[in-house]
């Protein structure tokens, strides 16, 4: 221990002197809203003996018709009859000609002020200040104001020098909290961002719903983006020089399709390459609906087994078309579940527009606990007893490759994850040697061929295609 000049000087810390200085800054600050505060109550005057009045117009300015109390209460209180309050209110008042109202009859002379009672409005109607004076009435107003002065004047000043010593004290004392305390400032901003969002949540989800169900009214009545999405396919059909090249989605909007294809695939002219697997044809190019000659049977027959439903909406607002024959197993919905489960609903819609009494049963998987509604148009099983399996076919389970395509012969929903007796129900049903029919799962389902995503504001990825659509509600 050594208190020599050798002996290191002591330090505060920083935040001591950063606390001393903020301190100083709100003294000063209130310093000088306390001087303002003075200076306001020296010189303001009271602003709540405001009251409204009447200026008898001179009779030059209304065509010679003179203004009687009656006419007054007409235009200021809409009732004749309320002329004795009038009269009550300027019984003796003294006017500046020396004049004064003494008997309800008495004739009105110009530039008398008349009290009127607070209900009073009207264009008529103007304000003034109530002097307090005895056998005197309001002053006349200023040509061309509103507002009538009584005789007391009211003078409310604020010192520049005052305002520019607060100004800057309020500014040095943000940038000193900004300086000292900028982590703190960025938490208190962030939550504040994150309670004005949380606020504004509930409108935001209800107006992404609103819009997804106009979607959905939308597909239900939308029958030419079906009929040209299902055009686009024959061009894709086999032929006797080609064979078949499977589209796995398609895109219709009013100037084009867009479909998706194998990376290995190509389509000619007029189709352009947007990227390894889509192509783009414009809408004025000839599609295979309209061509001059008939589609052979097996491209018919290619056509009719292809089942197309829009999943939802793009960007852009476009309907986004998928095969479910390409499904060719199980599709297992995940992410929010009331989005995943709006997801088949949807599936279940459109197939019922395009492939009516289409058989469907209804398993309940082990968190199945968000219904599901059948619509009208399918032909709803209680159960489906699954066939006596058959040979599998080499190297395929229930996923199988996406290129194959199989009729949708029926629709296996199931809500929720599904349990052990579901996934063998599955199995039996949607697998290989099973009855051929097309899984629809909102939940994680083991072994699906085609998984999407979904997230609570209404969004389904589909990552084969690499699209983010809107699911219609």
């Amino acid at each position: 221990m050594s208190n020599g000049a050798g002996a290191r000087p002591e330090h505060r810390p920083a935040t001591v002197t950063a606390r001393t200085l903020l301190r100083a800054l709100g003294a000063l600050l209130a310093a000088c809203l306390m001087a303002i505060g003075a200076t306001a109550s020296a010189h303001a005057a009271p602003q709540d003996d405001l009251i409204k009045v009447f200026v008898v117009p001179d009779p030059a300015q209304t065509g010679g018709q003179l203004a009687t109390l009656q006419s007054i209460a007409v235009s200021t209180l809409g009732d004749a009859s309320r002329s004795g309050e009038i009269f009550d209110l300027n019984r003796g008042q003294a006017q500046k000609d020396g004049g004064a109202l003494n008997d309800p009859a008495d004739q009105l002379h110009p530039g008398w002020i008349l009290r009127l009672p607070q209900d009073a409005s009207g264009p008529d109607v103007q304000l003034a200040r109530d002097t307090g004076a005895q056998n005197s009435t309001a002053s006349p107003p200023a040509s061309g104001q509103k507002t009538v002065n009584t005789g007391q004047s009211a003078t409310f000043t604020f010192p520049l020098a005052a305002a520019i010593a607060v100004l800057g004290a309020i500014l040095l004392a943000l940038i000193t909290a900004g300086i000292v305390g900028r982590r703190k400032v960025r938490k208190a901003y962030a939550a504040m961002v994150r309670a004005l969002r949380g606020l504004g949540e509930p409108m935001r989800r209800r107006r992404l719903l609103m819009q997804r169900r106009a979607t959905g009214r939308r597909f239900a009545t939308d029958a030419e983006s079906v009929r040209r999405a299902y055009g686009t396919l024959g061009e894709f059909a086999p032929t006797r020089q080609q064979p078949e090249k499977p589209v796995h989605a398609l895109r219709v909007d009013a100037t084009g399709v867009t479909v998706w294809l194998a990376a290995s695939d190509s389509a000619d002219a007029p189709w352009t390459n947007v990227d390894s697997t889509r192509w783009r044809r414009p809408a004025a190019a000839t599609g295979w609906l309209t061509r001059g000659d008939e589609p052979g049977m097996t491209a018919q027959a290619s056509v009719n087994a292809a089942c197309l439903v829009r999943a939802g909406t793009d960007e852009d607002g476009e309907p986004v078309f998928v095969d479910l024959s390409r499904l060719d197993g199980v599709l297992s919905v995940g992410g929010d579940r009331t989005v995943a489960r709006d997801v088949v609903q949807n599936l279940l819609a459109e197939i019922a527009r395009t492939r009516p009494n289409t058989p469907v049963t209804v398993l309940r998987g082990a968190d199945g606990d968000l219904p599901l509604a059948v619509p009208a148009g399918l032909r709803q099983l209680p159960r489906v007893d699954a066939p006596a399996p058959s040979a599998p076919v080499a190297g395929r389970g229930t996923v199988r490759a996406g290129a194959s395509r199989r009729p949708v012969r029926g629709l296996v929903v199931v809500t929720g994850t599904p349990g052990e007796r579901e996934a063998a129900e599955l199995a039996a049903l949607c697998g290989p040697g099973g009855a051929g029919w097309t899984g629809l799962v909102y939940g994680e389902a083991g072994g699906a061929h085609w998984r999407w995503r979904t997230d609570a504001d209404g969004h389904v990825d589909i990552p084969v295609l690499d699209v983010r659509l809107t699911v219609p509600a």
